[in-house]
């Protein structure tokens, strides 16, 4: 959609807002629809093809308005996650459906799915060890219960275990920033043998850092051998998943307990919209389900209900799910897999760059939109080169460490983004290394 089309469209909105608001005492406070009415409204995936705004707008009347608030909510975000689930492959043990199991849920960032996650785990393995050990408190278990991730992986895990008042061990990362198998079994063996609970792992896809990939085909087994919660974690990479050719990065979700991506990062949504998914959604409602009478309604026990305040932290929540049926409609599934490739494609073309500049060198593997890279010489340098590109202002770029290298982060980001702003990055950043190479010579060769 094109500047003029959104000023078209956003007119449009104000007008039906207004509408609605003049005309709102004829229509009736509670809605007449049952519970499960709005699947079979809608397709059961995401379509392949753009559809026109005209009539992803008609559809709110027809779909939305019937259910409106509580019902349309809910179940427009179970259909959603449904989709979204579908486009990147995901077992069907994750998907919601009629009748599955587990289903989808719509958090506000990665950081509370992985914390919703360990909380659910938490709370079934107390439960577990007290079947087992009835003299035990709940305090004296979970003295002993430890959470375990990646050397990499992003601080809201070990936040997770702070606010989950639960032990956390990092597990180291191999040469390719990567955890295998072995290296977790490492770890678990030492703490069982010191008497402490192994509970919940959280495996990264698309490390922050540099974009690594946790080896869950490893993984996997052993947490499901070791009793083991198994969340990923593929906050940014997880988009990337739509597309066919990567989408074997996610091999092994078939072991995992809990899965989290963030559509709002890669995938056109704005933020806020999390993408979660769980195999048994028993276990997260048994950690945080209450039933005072104020929030006792009707349809209780039918079965066709999901009630999300049992999926999350807070017990309100916001319409969500509408904008990512727009994304997906507007864009289509082509759509969104062309933008994911034109990303990667930008990324290999600024990788190609920096190698042909032999000053330079490439720190980890580019497998999506993040190029890791660095001049050849000392950390010291490079922060003057990171300081010196910041400064100047026409791009912006976010360190990392990658063991003892400071590194410098080239990530590919925006919707309108095209080659000629890559070459634009790359002149440029050329340019102020050679500049900066000068100066640092001279001042280092009159030390």
């Amino acid at each position: 959609m094109d500047a003029a089309e959104f000023r078209k469209r956003g007119k449009e909105m104000v007008d039906y807002v207004a509408d609605y608001l003049e005309k709102i005492e004829k229509r009736q406070v509670f809605p007449d629809v049952e519970p499960g009415y709005l699947r079979p409204l809608v397709a059961d995936s995401a379509p392949q093809d753009p559809e026109s705004f005209e009539d992803v707008f008609k559809d709110i009347e027809k779909i939305i308005m019937p259910g409106a608030a509580s019902p349309a909510c809910t179940e427009l975000e179970t259909v959603m996650l449904d989709w979204l689930g579908k486009m990147v492959n995901l077992p069907k043990e994750f998907l919601a459906e009629k009748d599955g199991q587990g289903g989808g849920v719509i958090q506000g960032s990665a950081s509370e799915a992985t914390l919703i996650a360990l909380l659910a785990a938490r709370t079934k393995i107390i439960r577990q060890v007290q079947s087992e050990k009835p003299e035990l408190t709940e305090a004296e278990i979970m003295g002993t219960l430890v959470a375990y991730a990646s050397d990499q992986a992003h601080s809201s895990v070990e936040r997770a275990a702070l606010i989950g008042a639960v032990k956390i061990k990092s597990v180291p990362s191999d040469d390719t920033f990567s955890v295998c198998g072995s290296a977790l079994k490492k770890v678990l063996d030492e703490d069982k043998a010191a008497g402490l609970i192994p509970f919940f792992f959280c495996a990264t896809l698309g490390t922050t850092s540099c974009c690594s990939f946790d080896k869950l085909l490893e993984l996997g087994p052993l947490c499901n051998k070791e009793n083991i919660w198994m969340h990923i974690d593929a906050a940014y990479a997880g988009s990337a998943f739509i597309c066919p050719e990567f989408r074997h990065l996610l091999n092994g979700v078939e072991f995992a307990d809990s899965f989290n991506f963030n559509p709002h990062k890669w995938l056109l949504v704005n933020f806020d919209c999390s993408a979660m998914w769980v195999k048994k959604r028993s276990d997260l409602i048994g950690a945080f389900k209450l039933e005072p009478l104020y929030l006792q309604h009707h349809h209780q026990e039918s079965g066709l209900v999901t009630d999300y305040r049992h999926w999350q932290i807070p017990l309100g929540r916001r319409f969500r799910s509408l904008k990512l049926w727009f994304v997906l409609r507007m864009y289509g599934v082509r759509g969104l897999q062309e933008h994911i490739r034109k990303h990667i494609r930008l990324s290999h073309q600024f990788e190609h760059l920096v190698l042909q500049d032999e000053r330079f060198e490439i720190c980890a593997e580019v497998v999506l939109g993040l190029v890791c890279f660095r001049l050849k010489g000392s950390n010291e340098l490079n922060e003057a080169l990171l300081k010196s590109i910041n400064d100047a202002k026409k791009i912006h770029l976010v360190p990392c460490h990658l063991r003892e290298k400071f590194v410098l982060r080239f990530a590919v980001c925006s919707r309108t983004v095209e080659s000629t702003h890559i070459k634009f990055a790359w002149q440029h950043i050329s340019q102020l290394a050679t500049d900066l190479l000068k100066t640092w010579e001279h001042n280092h060769h009159q030390q």
